[in-house]
């Protein structure tokens, strides 16, 4: 479900490769201290992926 603002996917214009869940999974994670390798890694996504995210996020 979202709000009136856009998502951070689709921000990055990554809708289609990862999903609100997975872009959610991927904060979750940085906010419990785990490194953009080891979310990487736990996620099988790359890091410049993981990155971005986390990035637009802030």
């Amino acid at each position: 479900m979202q709000t009136g603002s856009t998502n951070i996917c689709e921000r990055m214009g990554r809708s289609r490769e990862l999903s609100e869940f997975k872009c959610g999974t991927v904060i979750g994670c940085h906010l419990c201290n785990k490194s953009i390798h080891e979310i990487s890694l736990l996620l099988n996504i790359s890091r410049p992926t993981v990155s971005g995210i986390i990035t637009k996020w802030k």
